[in-house]
């Protein structure tokens, strides 16, 4: 259907409307994304310092007894967007979720992101808490904080006293893509226990300890909570922002091709009326002159008449 070059030229600039907002949400995916990988690298040297500290424990008091305690409560951390425009960010999560709840009933899930509680509930799960993921990357220690608190709350509820924690996130993978990432919390990793306990001890001081030993360890295993719930809320962010960036990119590129489009159509339409009005000129011009010619006609036959 032929348009206007009024429509047309309404239709470029709404285009180049939507560019602009396109272009802005990118310029922001790409800068917010920054201070939380700065966040996700700093949190590893506290991290290190933590799993320093097991390992000064172990050489102390010797090895952890790692068998699964019986009755423990499945907790599922799933960490989420609380905005769109990231594609089918959280749906994967979501699915990821489904699959690792054996009993929905049973399970206690904990959903970071507005959205992401949503995905979760359209696969009829039920979610024991929803939490907002940070607006800076200075809220996550305090989202990391809430989350050890609800996790301590969920421990006294529970009728055994013990918990089984894991974490569902999306991670950054080689060539730039992502992937869901399904990660247990507690209990502890056996084989990061046990490559800790057979990790020599260099120093020629033996570790000493001011407080009793659960308190310790009771300490140590908070640290160690926040250390890994803060480094994945912040690799969540990374990726969600990376996922609304590529996102970006594709409408942008999109739009570039369709202003191109009207571009080249709106250059076929204004040289049609031009040349519509040219031939109106020329027709007219054409007109005005068979006139005058029919005119002077009738002037040379009158004259002729009266000699």
């Amino acid at each position: 259907m032929t348009q206007t070059l009024e429509l047309l030229n309404h239709r470029t600039g709404t285009m180049r409307s939507i560019r602009g907002i396109v272009r802005t949400m990118k310029t922001m995916s790409a800068i917010n994304a920054l201070p939380y990988e700065q966040a996700a690298q700093a949190i590893e040297s506290y991290r290190n310092t933590v799993l320093d500290g097991f390992h000064s424990f172990l050489r102390r008091n010797g090895a952890l007894p790692l068998e699964p305690e019986q009755g423990a409560v499945p907790v599922i951390i799933v960490f989420g967007s609380d905005h769109g425009l990231c594609g089918n960010y959280n749906e994967i999560l979501a699915a990821v979720v489904a699959q690792a709840v054996e009993k929905p009933q049973a399970a206690k899930v904990i959903c970071v992101g507005a959205q992401m509680e949503d995905a979760v509930t359209g696969l009829n799960i039920l979610t024991e808490a929803t939490l907002l993921p940070p607006a800076t990357s200075d809220g996550l220690g305090r989202l990391a904080g809430s989350l050890i608190t609800r996790l301590d709350g969920i421990r006294r509820a529970s009728g055994s006293g013990v918990i089984a924690v894991s974490l569902v996130f999306m991670q950054r993978i080689e060539h730039g893509q992502q992937a869901p990432v399904l990660q247990g919390l507690l209990p502890l990793d056996p084989d990061l226990i046990g490559a800790l306990a057979k990790l020599p001890w260099t120093s020629r001081s033996l570790p000493q300890f001011s407080l009793p030993p659960d308190q310790l360890f009771a300490a140590l295993i908070r640290s160690y909570l926040f250390t890994d719930l803060f480094r994945a809320a912040a690799e969540a962010l990374v990726t969600e922002n990376a996922a609304r960036l590529a996102r970006m990119q594709q409408a942008e590129q999109s739009i570039d091709e369709q202003l191109e489009e009207l571009t080249a159509e709106t250059r076929s339409v204004r040289q049609s009326e031009i040349t519509t009005e040219l031939l109106d000129v020329i027709i007219g011009f054409e007109a005005l002159n068979n006139r005058n010619r029919r005119k002077k006609g009738i002037v040379r036959v009158t004259r002729h008449g009266r000699d």
